[in-house]
């Protein structure tokens, strides 16, 4: 499905958006786009605050002007995969998300677990218990991303094998 979403994605981008292909992953809930600008020209005299600022603005306008037609395209998308379409972009390797889903998980935890999380509510990390669970989440993903992209791909074999079995 993730293959099939992908060329979806890919047959219907107007040209010129991307400097390279974007990448596009897809849970049951939502499809992201997140596709490369070309970064914006060096100036001698802006310094890093000039460059980080440049590339904002250049973020700002490339969701303006495309704003139209991504709505459109996610609107289609929404009806052909029953999924929300979010959208992002990455300048210079700093990656900016426009808006995307929020979805509650429902999770069942003990107490050592519950005190962790409220460690880090009481430590000012999170403002909650889902803030602080959130960012447990984004910290494994960060620290085992080869491991966690290893097990994806393994996962793909499967599905594969899967729908090739018996019927």
């Amino acid at each position: 499905m993730q293959e099939e979403i992908r060329g979806w994605v890919l047959g219907r981008l107007p040209e010129g958006w991307f400097s390279a292909p974007p990448d596009v992953e897809a849970d049951d809930d939502e499809i992201l786009i997140v596709g490369v600008l070309d970064d914006v020209p060096p100036s001698p005299h802006a310094g890093e605050e000039g460059l980080r600022s440049a590339r904002a603005a250049h973020v700002r306008r490339f969701r303006e002007e495309t704003r139209e037609q991504r709505m459109r395209l996610a609107h289609d998308a929404e009806r052909h995969f029953g999924r929300k379409v979010a959208w992002g972009v990455t300048v210079g390797g700093d990656r900016t998300l426009f808006t995307t889903l929020s979805v509650p998980v429902m999770t069942r935890l003990r107490l050592p677990e519950r005190q962790v999380l409220d460690t880090l509510v009481h430590a000012g990390v999170a403002r909650s218990r889902s803030e602080a669970l959130a960012w447990c989440v984004r910290l494994v993903g960060r620290h085992e991303a080869e491991w966690i992209r290893e097990l994806r791909e393994v996962l793909v074999q499967v599905d594969e094998l899967r729908r090739r079995g018996p019927a």
